[in-house]
Order: structure tokens, then sequence, then C-alpha cells
């Protein structure tokens, strides 16, 4: 008998409205690969830029694309050859529509390759499952990448090192400041409002600095005392003036987005080069597979500690729609949602 199960699928480059509610056949997992029941799907700006074709790696599938690179659920198939995983495992996802436009999370079921699925420790929801992925594993990789930094954050990993997150209000910029915390760094955060300033103390951050006050390198050298070891920085373009400002040198600068604008920047070499500046970009999908088994790991052991939170209380507000409302889940993250937008795929696992 043929099981049927629901997905979202978009079959050409658009607005959110390309987004539809449609039925699936259910597959069985190949050769390394597992069978997911979806109960969380997380979405992220990735997400939505991806389905407009703006940062598309290929045209959309003939048969039709899922979105969405984040998510928990449980393992409900398990296909030949895969071991540390069984039926019943609870896990999360991440970057599961990557190069296979019919695994994204937005459905009921999907079939992703099991270097892509992590165990969800026991106390953990499947709401912070879900907001893990791009956001907590971006953050790690731009907090790793400095010199001398460790391959894996642990408590006292980043004991003595000032990290600077710009953005700190956002998705990654929270998960930053949570695991550097977590791992010991001195943390200051640039926001641009009040109310953003308050979710990155939520997060934890010791330092807090409106990056359009007049005084802000001042205030950021006197939180950062000999200057930041790294930046872990959203908008490259608008921030560069600011971070020549009070970087350490020999520090670096790991960016992982540009401002809206999207457009290139211009680099003053010869100021870059007195202070040794290191830029090092990141982009998840390419990241060494050995990297994403380290911050998954590292990531794991935060949520396991209690220190990578989610919800108001941690700076990270939860926006929750069913699954047929992906159009408008997609539409709240492009219209600059605050916190983490999710999608309630599957009730009562």
């Amino acid at each position: 008998m043929t099981e049927n199960y629901r997905a979202i699928v978009y079959t050409e480059f658009g607005e959110a409205s390309v987004l539809n509610v449609t039925e699936r056949v259910l597959v069985e997992p190949g050769p390394g690969e597992v069978r997911v029941r979806v109960a969380v799907s997380g979405v992220n700006p990735t997400d939505w830029k991806t389905r407009t074709g703006a940062t598309a790696m290929a045209p959309v599938a003939a048969e039709g694309q899922v979105p969405n690179q984040d998510g928990a659920g449980v393992i409900d198939a398990v296909g030949p050859g895969v071991s540390g995983f069984a039926v019943g495992d609870r896990v999360w996802l991440v970057m599961a529509a990557y190069q296979r436009p019919g695994s994204g999370t937005a459905q009921e079921f999907t079939v992703v390759p099991v270097d892509r699925v992590v165990p969800l420790p026991d106390a953990a929801s499947f709401e912070a499952g879900a907001s893990l992925g791009v956001p907590a594993m971006t953050a790690h990789r731009a907090l790793t990448v400095h010199e001398g930094a460790p391959a894996r954050l642990a408590p006292g990993a980043l004991a003595g090192r000032n990290v600077l997150v710009a953005g700190g209000a956002g998705a990654v910029g929270n998960a930053a400041i949570q695991l550097a915390v977590w791992a010991g760094a001195n943390v200051a955060a640039t926001v641009s409002s009040p109310e953003k300033a308050e979710l990155a103390r939520r997060a934890g951050a010791h330092h807090v600095v409106d990056y359009r006050a007049a005084d802000a390198a001042e205030r950021l050298r006197a939180a950062l005392p000999g200057g930041a070891d790294v930046v872990v920085e959203v908008a490259a373009a608008h921030n560069a003036e600011l971070n020549l400002a009070v970087l350490r040198s020999g520090g670096t600068i790991a960016v992982y987005a540009n401002d809206s604008s999207g457009g290139p920047f211009a680099v003053d070499v010869r100021r870059h080069m007195v202070l040794n500046v290191r830029y090092q970009f990141v982009l998840l999908y390419t990241v060494p597979r050995p990297a994403l088994a380290e911050g998954a790991a590292a990531v794991n052991a935060a949520l396991a500690d209690g220190a990578l939170r989610f919800g108001a209380e941690a700076g990270v507000p939860l926006h929750e729609y069913p699954l047929a409302e992906t159009a408008a889940a997609h539409a709240a993250v492009e219209n600059g949602a605050i916190g983490k937008v999710l999608i309630r795929v599957t009730i009562g696992i």
C-alpha cells in the first residue's frame, strides 16, 4: 500500500506565494540515509533567499523543491550501512536541503544523508532542535577560525579571548553570544535599538553597544581591553571601519553575511596589513566535514549544559506557524522577524 504525506513544494523561484502544500509518496532511505518524521522545521534567511533564486546554486528541480535546511524529529527508518542511529531516535537536522531538492524539512517526512543528522539531547525540545542547524553551526565556525582557536568549543576554550558579535539580536548573533560566553570569552555585542540591546543581554552578552552611537568604538575598546580577537560579522561592508577601530593586532573578522545591499566592499590594504588582520569567510555549506562534526558536538554539549537556550528569556523569541502556513513563515523571516521562526509540521511526537 502506498503511503502519502504532506509536503511544501515550489516549482519556480519567486515570492513566498510560490510555496504550495502537496502530497508526496513515502520512500525508503537508501544506503547511508535515514528517514525522519519531522516534528518542527526551522526557517532561516538562507531558505527564503534560495526560494527567490537570489542565492540558489542550481535551477529549481523539475520535480519541485522542498524548502528549509533545519529541523528536528524522530528517525522512523534507517537505510543500509547506517550505524549509530536507530528507529525512534530523536534528532536535529542541518543542511537537509543542500544539493537535495526533495529533502527540505518543510514536510512530514524527509530522507537525508546520515552526516546531516545529529542526536537531540533528551532534555531538549524539538523547537530547540529546529532552532540549531544553520545559526548555531555558523556561530561555532565563526568562533573557531581565529589564530590559535580551538577546533571545538567547550567551557574555558575561549578563556582570555575578546569576542565582538555584530548583530547580537539575530539568530546567528544570539548563538554566537551564548556559545562564546559558555566557552569563557569576554563578549561584546552591537545592536541598533534598545529592544535589540535587551535581547543581546538576555543571550548573555557582557557588553552591549549601539553601533550607531558616536562613541561606539570608544565604548567597545573599553569593553574589550587590548581589542577584539575575533569579530562575528553579519554586515562586513557597513561595519568595516568600526571593526578596524576595535580589532586587536592579529585579530580575525569572521564574515557570514553582508549588509542588505549584498555588494562588494573595499578594503584599505595598508590599514589591514598594519594590524595583520585575517578575514575568514564562513558559508556553512562548504565548511569541511570534520569542522562540521566538531561544531555539532560542541552545540550538543552546550545544549546539554543548558548554555544554549531558546525563547524570549534567552533573547530568541519563537514564532510558530502550522505547515499549511509555510508561506507566511517565510514572509516573516524575509521581513526581518526578530527571533526564530518555526513551522510545526507534526503534532504528537
